[in-house]
Order: C-alpha cells, then sequence, then structure tokens
C-alpha cells in the first residue's frame, strides 16, 4: 500500500482510524539527537481533531508514546517507533458507509483495488493515518534546525475565494498560530472562520490552498534526474489526503511570462555569497536547492465527507442517497497546515543526510582510516 517514504531517513506509518491506534516507525535517525515525546507533543497538538469549532468535535488528546529507538533522551540509530492510541472512536456512526459508498472519497477505489476495506472511520483512507507524519516531522524539523538553522512555517493561503495577503519571507508561527484558521492575515482569517462556520452548519465543506516556506535551507540540496527536491516534494505533499495540485516558486502564474520576466537573475552580496534578486524559482533550479527560500503550495479539495444528502451507489451497485454522519472536518486547511510542514521537513531532512553521504563522504574519510 505505499506505507513507506524516505531514502535514508524513512518512515513507515501504521494503524486506522477506529482502530486500537496509529503511529509511524522511524529508520535512519542519526543517533545522539535529544528527542522527547513533549517535543513530539507539540507538533501533534496542531494537528488534532476537536481543537476549534471549525474542525471535527472528535475528541482526541493525540497524546505519543516513544515505544523505541530512545535512551536517556537521546536517539540511538535504531528505529524509533511513535505509537498514538485512539480514544473516541464511534464506529456506529459509519454503519450506513459500510455498505454505501461516499462521493469523491476512497471507499469505492479501495473497494475495486483490495476486495476488502475497514469502513470504520475510513481505516486507512482516513487523515488520521497522517499522525504518524507528523510525528516524524517534528524529528525531521529539529535535525533540520540543529544541523543548518532550517525554519519550515506553514500557513493558510486561501479559503474558497478567501485569500490572505503573507510575506513568505518574513512570516512567524506565532503569526500562524495567533488564530483557529491559521493563517497570518488576521483581516482574511476573521473572514475565512466566519464562512467555515456557516458552511459547517450547512452540512457542506469547502477547499483551499495551504502555503508553505522552507527558510535557510542549505544549497546542494537534491538528487537530479528523478529526485529532484521538487519532485519528492510534489510527490510528499500529494500523498496527503485531500491534496489536489501542487505549485513552487511562481508556479502555474510563471506560464504567462516571458523568460526575460521570469528567470531570477543573480547577483553577489556583501558576504560574497552567490543569490538571486527574485525567487521565482521557488528556492530550486534544476532539481537543487539554491539558497534562497523554498516556497511551495498545495490545494486541498473540500471534504468528501459532508451531512448533505447526496447520490450514491451501495457496493453491490444497487442506485440510493446518502447523508454522511459522523464527525468531520468542514474544512481540512486548519489541521492541514502541519501535515504540510511535516512533509516539507521529512524530504528536506532526507535529502539533507543524501548529500552528506555522497558529497560529504571522501571529506570525512580521514577519520576512518586506521
Amino acid at each position: 500500500m505505499g506505507n513507506t517514504f524516505g531514502h535514508l531517513f524513512r518512515i513507515t506509518t501504521f494503524g486506522e482510524s477506529h482502530g486500537g491506534g496509529v503511529g509511524v516507525v522511524i529508520d535512519g535517525c542519526p543517533p545522539l539527537l535529544e528527542i522527547s515525546e513533549a517535543e513530539i507533543q507539540v507538533e501533534l497538538d496542531r494537528r488534532r481533531p476537536g481543537q476549534s469549532k471549525i474542525t471535527t468535535p472528535r475528541q482526541e488528546t493525540d497524546t505519543c508514546e516513544i515505544i523505541s529507538g530512545v535512551f536517556e533522551g537521546k536517539t540511538t540509530g535504531t528505529p524509533l517507533a511513535i505509537l498514538v492510541r485512539n480514544k473516541d472512536a464511534r464506529s456506529q456512526d459509519y454503519d450506513e458507509m459500510s455498505v454505501k459508498y461516499r462521493p469523491s472519497h476512497a471507499d469505492a477505489t479501495y473497494d475495486a483495488k483490495y476486495g476488502i476495506r475497514n469502513w470504520k472511520g475510513g481505516g486507512r483512507s482516513s487523515a488520521r493515518e497522517t499522525i504518524g507524519r507528523v510525528a516524524a516531522g517534528a524529528i525531521a524539523k529539529k535535525i533540520l534546525q540543529q544541523a543548518a538553522g532550517v525554519e519550515i512555517i506553514g500557513y493558510v493561503k486561501r479559503i474558497k475565494d478567501l485569500e490572505g495577503i503573507v510575506d513568505p519571507d518574513t512570516v512567524t508561527l506565532e503569526q500562524v498560530e495567533s488564530n483557529i484558521v491559521r493563517c497570518p492575515d488576521q483581516e482574511a482569517a476573521q473572514k475565512m472562520i466566519d464562512l467555515i462556520d456557516q458552511i459547517r452548519r450547512e452540512k457542506d465543506s469547502l477547499g483551499g490552498v495551504v502555503e508553505c516556506v522552507a527558510r535557510y535551507v542549505p544549497k546542494g540540496l537534491g538528487e537530479p534526474v528523478f529526485d529532484k527536491l521538487e519532485a519528492d516534494l510534489a510527490k510528499a505533499v500529494m500523498s496527503l489526503p485531500a491534496s489536489k495540485g501542487f505549485e513552487i516558486g511562481s508556479g502555474f502564474a510563471g506560464t504567462v511570462l516571458t523568460g526575460s520576466e521570469h528567470n531570477d537573475e543573480f547577483y553577489t552580496d556583501e558576504a560574497g555569497n552567490i543569490r538571486t534578486v527574485t525567487n521565482r524559482s521557488g528556492g530550486i533550479q534544476g532539481g537543487i536547492s539554491n539558497g534562497e527560500n523554498i516556497i511551495i503550495r498545495v490545494a486541498f479539495k473540500p471534504t468528501a465527507t459532508i451531512g448533505k444528502e447526496q447520490q450514491t451507489v451501495t457496493n453491490s451497485g444497487e442506485e440510493t442517497t446518502l447523508a454522511a454522519k459522523g464527525r468531520h472536518d468542514p474544512c481540512v486547511l486548519p489541521r492541514a497546515v502541519p501535515m504540510v510542514e511535516a512533509m516539507v521537513a521529512l524530504v528536506i531532512c532526507d535529502h539533507l543526510l543524501r548529500h552528506q553521504g555522497q558529497c560529504g563522504g571522501l571529506q570525512q574519510a580521514d577519520k576512518f582510516k586506521s
């Protein structure tokens, strides 16, 4: 099922939405990294359900347990296993959906592929699977911060047709976390909150765009040809539930420019570093990071499971209707922010380790000589 992601920093997520729990196994984490459950919990709390009136009301603390790979507060270099136990599952809400397919959800395709599916809470197709990604992303973020000072900040850029004005070069985590929709533009944020709340009461849902910036990323990360940095970033964020589009830098807007308008001209700054005057490339050129801020955007569709009655069919092909029960986000965007950050961190961390392995090996070779 493609449950494993990464090369050197490699994660495997496990568990179902209404099973005993969910989690992640991380292989390739460097030893001697100081890490605690409390640090991981900070990121999980940003992702957890029930955090505001515009998210699912499911009440889960998402308390994490590190069950291997850490000794006396430091990673040992062996596989890390992190578990979050499910506490507030209500499988009876999904009884009708055991035979009726939710429009635009994974129910029908899982049946078509496997001939069986865990319909309780959506099983592996539930966004609850992302707990493992966010937990692993917390560790990747710490590695990146300690190794290179990398900062990764995501935020809601747009909900439906409401768009916030945000400067990715200066936005702070405090600004992102200052409101429940996670849009740093306070005026736009209030309009977004009001719209989501209205749609929630109408038993419908909304989509939008999350933008994410990675700052202070070292030059040289990325493995051309097939493992270009932006290609791996695209795969990472497009593997998230409800994601439907990816852009980097100028994205699709760059297609209306000429080459002379779009090119990022070079200059040398006062410290002697080669920089670009603009950043339409989004921090990556030729699949390799160039030292500028990496800026990506991810489009998320409206939540598929809604309370409005819709036309559908049963697993035997009988035409029927469905007004889905259960507790679901009227808009996935606020909780998708830490998920996007996590996937960006996992990719950059993996590429940092790969770069050190390929391009830093001979420089360090003397210490291995007898």
